[in-house]
Formats: structure tokens, sequence, C-alpha cells
């Protein structure tokens, strides 16, 4: 790039040239006007998907909390026949049989949506089905969400995601440490 370099103009010219052209690519710019009237449409479409989310989340959670509240009156049930109604040797392979269902419907899970069968699995699968039927009911434009999240990439939500993002881990940080010791 640089074969001589002459006081006025010739190469050390164009390689000052070549160097701000490649670096100018690598700088983003600017894709539209900020007054856009499709920014105020992506923003009205993100505070309904909010919506939507939010009440994805709290579906998902009321069934979680259901989930709990069957295992606990199931577990109550258990205790109830093992030490008052029936004895142990009744009961535990009626238990075996239950765990061998949970773990068997936990697999069949796997199999279906291949995430792991854990709590953090299984909200995550549910929340997505939620969202989903929640997009459908309320008529939501997805595709046009879609598309205008990519023409405009860097948005509130985008920017407090890289904020807290930034933000220190403690619970990695200890984690790390605890290797250290």
């Amino acid at each position: 790039m640089y074969e001589t370099i002459e006081p006025k103009g010739g190469v050390a010219e164009q390689g000052k040239w070549l160097v701000a052209k490649a670096l100018g690519g690598l700088i983003p710019l600017s894709r539209s006007n900020p007054n856009d009237p499709r920014r105020k449409e992506l923003a009205a479409l993100e505070k309904e998907k909010a919506i939507i989310d939010s009440k994805a989340d709290s579906l998902v959670r009321r069934e979680l909390w259901l989930g709990l509240a069957f295992m606990v009156v199931q577990t109550a049930g258990f205790m109830r026949l093992t030490f008052w109604e029936l004895t142990w040797d009744v009961m535990e392979p009626i238990c075996f049989y239950v765990t061998s269902m949970y773990f068997m419907a936990g697999y069949a899970f796997f199999l279906r949506t291949s995430k792991e069968p854990s709590f953090e699995g299984f909200y995550k699968s549910r929340f997505s089905t939620k969202q989903r039927q929640l997009i459908k009911a309320y008529n939501f434009d997805i595709q046009r969400y879609n598309e205008l999240k990519a023409m405009f990439p860097s948005t509130v939500e985008e920017e407090l995601q890289v904020s807290s993002a930034a933000s220190f881990d403690y619970s990695e940080k200890m984690q790390i440490g605890a290797l250290d010791h």
C-alpha cells in the first residue's frame, strides 16, 4: 500500500484514503431518519408485544403454581396413605410407579420439544406456546414487527439489554472466585 512517501498527494494520500475507507466500513451508520414514522409504528408494536409477553408470563406462572399445588396435595395424600391408612409396604410400589410416570413424562417432554426437562425448560416451552396463542388471539402482526425490528435494530429495548448486559454479575464472580480458593 505504501510504496513511497510523496509530500503532495501521491501514494501516501491514497494510503490514508484506503485506511479511512476500511475503517469507515467498521463504523455503523444510522440507517434511517430518527423521525421515521415506522419507528412510531415499531414502538406501538413493541408496547403491544410487551402486553402479550406479560400476559403469557402470568399464564405460565399460574400453571407452574398449580403444578406445585398438585405436587403438595399428592405428597400429602401419599403421606396420609403411608402413615395412617396403609403401610409403607403397600405404598412403596405405588410411589415407585408414580415416580416412574413422572420420569416418562419428562422424557416425553424432551422428545417432543428437544429441551431439557427442567422447570426452566418447561417454562420456556409453555411461554412460547402461550405467546403464540396470544399473538393469534390479539391479531398481532408478528411478520411486520420482525420486519421493523430488522430495519431499526437499535431501540430503547435493545439499549436497555445492552446496559443490563454490561452490569456486573456477582453470582458469576462468586463462582469464579470459588474455583480460585
